[in-house]
């Protein structure tokens, strides 16, 4: 195989080239990791809006108005009115 020798121009050329391939693809990087930044920064603010609390204890007990849900000794669950007990809704029939 006959080796052929390469010009010097066309050599500086291709390394024209990659020399600006290289830059675009670290422009491309650096603009990828401001953007994740960014996406994180933006969802975590978003996070931190909602206001968490908790509660020591939960008062299970009605103001007298009557509509409540009651568990009775089957595991059943009766919503009744003011003019209904649970012993009146009774599936046991």
């Amino acid at each position: 195989m006959e080796q052929k020798d390469v010009p010097y121009i066309v050599y500086e050329a291709t390394q024209a080239r990659n020399e600006r391939t290289i830059k675009r693809l670290i422009i491309v990087v650096v603009i990828a990791m401001l953007l994740l930044f960014a996406s994180n920064a933006i969802w975590l603010y978003a996070w931190m809006q909602y206001d968490y609390s908790s509660q020591e204890s939960i008062d299970l007990s009605t103001d007298g108005g009557g509509d409540a849900n009651y568990i009775g000794t089957k595991g059943n669950i009766f919503n009744y009115g003011e003019n209904q007990s649970p012993e009146d809704t009774s599936p046991e029939k």
